[in-house]
């Protein structure tokens, strides 16, 4: 449970986003506009109003990029940028474990660089003192994704490459994440960095976050804490279909977000 509201976030942005293609080909996934606006960006923005003061981006495909867009300041936030050489060949777990000193240093955000939501979102993280967001499953299609069983208030496990045509019949609810976090010091420092730190000493790079989470909650006895966020708006975008419904439900929600020159070095 998180008692004091981050000062520190991860973005893991080191993807090459093939199922965005061609809009990827010159930049890339978290760079993609809603509006006008980066999902990036719009990330770091949120970020800076609730109180984060240090971003650690996670790059890998056209990292150049991404560090020309946000600098080594990004209005208040101060960026670091850990590279990952094998995005290609690397789930998201082994992006996570390229910043786990960051995930060392206190209470910290996890993003995933592909969701673009309202302030909000972070804000009652915050409030709620949970640690992740659901929304029932599968409302929000056309997504194929990895949803999660909720009970009493807890993620009780994760379903791998869910779709709505394999759901089945009589079985216990699933709800999708939204793959935005608020974890506490005292579960990332004795319990998620040293299982990362495990994992890929075996050589498990290929491993997804979600399944990561998945064996601390079956196999350590995790208590991930959730709370339904249906009033709260949000899109995950891996598709150009995702990024036309991103712009549908944001119209007139987003504005374009220059941080001041003063304050941003490139």
């Amino acid at each position: 449970m998180v008692t004091d509201a981050p000062k520190n976030a991860v973005i893991l942005a080191a993807g090459c986003g093939s199922r965005l293609r061609p809009l990827t080909d010159p930049r890339p996934k978290p760079l993609i506009e809603v509006n006008g606006t980066s999902i990036l960006h719009n990330a770091l923005r949120h970020l800076e109003t609730v109180g984060v003061e240090e971003v650690t981006i996670v790059v890998g495909y056209r990292k150049d990029a991404i560090q020309y867009a946000c600098g080594s300041r990004f209005g208040g936030l101060r960026i670091k940028y850990v590279e990952s050489t094998v995005f290609d060949r690397t789930g998201s777990a082994y992006s996570l474990w390229l910043a786990r000193d960051a995930l060392l240093s206190g209470n910290c955000f996890l993003l995933e660089g592909d969701v673009f939501f309202e302030v909000d979102a972070l804000r009652y993280l915050i409030i709620c003192r949970g640690l992740t967001w659901l929304q029932p499953f599968p409302s929000m299609v056309p997504w194929k994704d990895q949803p999660s069983c909720w009970q009493n208030g807890f993620i009780s496990g994760f379903r791998m490459k869910q779709t709505a045509s394999t759901l089945v019949a009589d079985a216990p609810r699933l709800f999708k994440t939204m793959n935005l976090l608020c974890l506490s010091a005292p579960t990332l420092k004795p319990t998620i960095v040293p299982t990362l730190d495990d994992i890929i000493a075996a050589g498990a790079r290929q491993t997804y976050t979600e399944e990561l989470l998945g064996y601390l909650i079956e196999r350590r006895g995790l208590q991930l804490a959730a709370a339904r966020c249906d009033g709260l708006i949000w899109y995950e975008i891996e598709n150009a279909e995702n990024l036309q419904i991103a712009e549908r439900i944001f119209r007139n929600r987003t504005n374009t977000y220059t941080p001041r020159r003063d304050l941003q070095t490139r």
